[in-house]
């Protein structure tokens, strides 16, 4: 699997532990950025990880800004993107299994570098279960042809 990463500035520190992870489950990765402490928008980030994952070059998504919200506001801005914020494992784990989350966020000045890895694990090694909630995702498809022209 190829993982997309982005961050701003905010999670530049954390990315380096997301990497990690990646790497350690033996997937490739591609870094979108940023690659330094400068303040830079995270919006920009996460529109080209975004880009990634809807034109296949990247299987998922991991964004990364200071708290994880803002990003993850911004990648749910594009249609087919189903990014989770996640603060613990169970959350990570459920983003893939019951909602096929193609890209999760993270904060890099709210969560700690083992905590980290092992929600991007989790993440990576959860597959979505389909089932009842296959349905539930369907309709947000759905709702984004409704309301994204």
């Amino acid at each position: 699997m190829k993982i997309g990463i982005g961050c701003d500035h905010g999670g530049i520190v954390l990315k380096g532990a997301v990497i990690e992870a990646i790497t350690e489950l033996g997937h490739d990765y591609y870094d979108y950025g940023t690659f330094g402490e400068e303040s830079v928008d995270y919006p920009d980030y996460a529109e080209k990880v975004c880009h990634a994952v809807l034109q296949g070059e990247v299987d998922k998504g991991i964004l990364i800004c200071g708290t994880g919200i803002g990003i993850s506001i911004a990648a749910n801005k594009f249609k087919g993107i189903r990014c989770a914020h996640v603060t613990d494992e169970f959350q990570a784990q459920m983003s893939a299994e019951h909602n096929d989350a193609n890209i999760i966020a993270l904060g890099g000045r709210v969560s700690d570098v083992v905590l980290a890895k092992k929600m991007v694990k989790k993440f990576l090694e959860t597959n979505f279960a389909g089932g009842r909630h296959k349905n539930r995702v369907d309709k947000i498809f759905r709702i984004e042809e409704k309301n994204f022209h």
